[in-house]
């Protein structure tokens, strides 16, 4: 039973409900670490993906509800199967068995107690890869401190710069907190360095979502970003919004147009960023989806 589950503050939502006696906050997650499925991965980044693919962990249940998240099956609907902190270590050195570049926890901010238990004891197991937080950034500093020393790559979103957009994802104050969390990411890991064969062996890589009829916020994302942090991490500008149901909201039943999705590009360019991916429209066909099928493939 983690303490920490007791009055449960992980994240911003500060739900303060007692998850060791099944008490259900808004991310809905209990005490024992849930996952949706395991694999290689091999469309994230370059510098990611390597050779043989990230050894990416998908976790159930998510602390924000983006209207438009691809992940829907295992935030929202809550597929997956509870685990053992040893079968989670199992599970890190099978991928790194596979030939895994790194272990890439996806949404894990509800479980960050298993999973420093897990990391540590699959790093006496003999665990050596790069371990990969990749969040939201909806965090709570004093819980990513809990990871200090654990996590070698930080993978964190970047979604909004006005409050008012917080509503896809039905948060407040998104900006505030994302920032701030990735300002502690960055004083764990620093600047950006690679391993010989090109791929990230440390540092934060930001994603930035690009969505339909929101230019004006994605260029304040990209000011704020540059002047906090010029080229010392990298930046990810998504091409791949899809809107896979009808939303209320029209602006987000199209994809990004090329008009737009390059206007930022040069925006970013003339900014000064020089380590910045970018993704082609290929990017924004559903079968770069995932699907959860209760199956773990490598």
């Amino acid at each position: 039973m983690e303490k920490e589950f007791n009055s449960c503050l992980l994240c911003p939502r500060m739900c303060g409900i007692n998850r060791n006696k099944n008490e259900l906050g808004y991310c809905r997650a209990g005490s024992k670490i849930k996952i949706g499925g395991y694999h290689l991965h091999r469309w994230e980044e370059p510098v990611l993906t390597g050779k043989n693919g990230s050894g990416t962990i998908f976790f159930s249940y998510c602390n924000l509800r983006c209207v438009y998240c691809q992940n829907y099956d295992i935030s929202t609907k809550n597929k997956g199967d509870e685990i053992t902190i040893r079968r989670f270590s199992d599970i890190c050195l099978f991928l790194q068995s596979k030939g895994a570049t790194n272990i890439n926890l996806v949404t894990p901010t509800h479980y960050i107690p298993l999973i420093k238990k897990g990391l540590l004891l699959a790093k006496k197991r003999g665990l050596n890869i790069p371990i990969v937080y990749n969040t939201s950034a909806y965090e709570n500093i004093s819980s990513l401190q809990l990871l200090d020393g654990l996590i070698d790559i930080y993978l964190p979103d970047l979604k909004y710069f006005s409050n008012a957009l917080g509503k896809y994802s039905q948060v407040e104050n998104y900006f505030y907190y994302s920032t701030r969390a990735i300002e502690e990411m960055y004083r764990q890991v620093g600047k950006v360095a690679y391993n010989k064969d090109g791929t990230l062996r440390r540092g934060v890589l930001i994603r930035h979502l690009v969505l339909p009829g929101h230019m004006e916020d994605s260029k304040k994302i990209m000011e704020y970003l540059y002047n906090k942090y010029q080229n010392n991490v990298i930046v990810s500008l998504m091409n791949q919004y899809t809107p896979i149901r009808k939303l209320e909201y029209p602006n987000l039943n199209h994809k990004v147009s090329s008009r737009e999705y390059n206007n930022l590009i040069d925006y970013a360019y003339d900014l000064g960023f020089r380590n910045c991916f970018v993704q082609d429209e290929e990017s924004q066909n559903t079968s770069f989806i995932p699907s959860f099928k209760g199956d773990s493939l490598i």
